[in-house]
């Protein structure tokens, strides 16, 4: 699903003949966030939880559902001062993320026809990069998201 809504927020960003209208260029960047979102949330469930035939248990669907947008991106501002290739995660997962609250949210957000793409080029980058991490680093990485640490 992630890697449609990729393809999704850039036929977005490129709709029309022309210059794009604002509410489609909002909208691409709104949908780049959330194919990094959906695609962390799947990874988490089924890393958690189990794939394939696993998807379909309730308890997939908890963890799925579980990964809240504030807690994710503060567990992911502690993620992206590591290093290491989740840092480029977790950096385009928060980056996204404030884009994604000006164009969801503000009436006064403005963005371009190259800062949309530049966004679907990030999240893309990001999707890429997550499914390149050895399986243990992000099984930590969706325990991070997911839960509060406390020390």
């Amino acid at each position: 699903m992630s890697e449609n809504l990729v393809a999704t927020a850039r036929r977005l960003a490129r709709a029309g003949t022309g210059k794009p209208r604002q509410s489609d260029l909002r909208r691409a960047v709104s949908t780049a966030y959330y194919a990094v979102f959906h695609a962390v949330a799947r990874d988490a469930a089924d890393l958690l939880v189990g794939a394939g035939a696993a998807s379909k248990r309730p308890e997939w669907y908890q963890v799925y559902r579980a990964l809240d947008h504030g807690p994710a991106k503060v567990a992911c501002i502690g993620v992206r001062t590591g290093g290491g290739p989740l840092a480029l995660v977790a950096e385009a997962f928060v980056d996204l993320q404030i884009a994604r609250q000006g164009a969801d949210y503000d009436p006064a957000f403005r963005v371009d026809g190259s800062d949309a793409i530049s966004h679907c080029d990030r999240a893309a980058r990001a999707l890429s990069t997550l499914s390149q991490v050895p399986r243990s680093d992000r099984r930590a990485f969706a325990v991070a998201l997911l839960f509060r640490n406390r020390r």
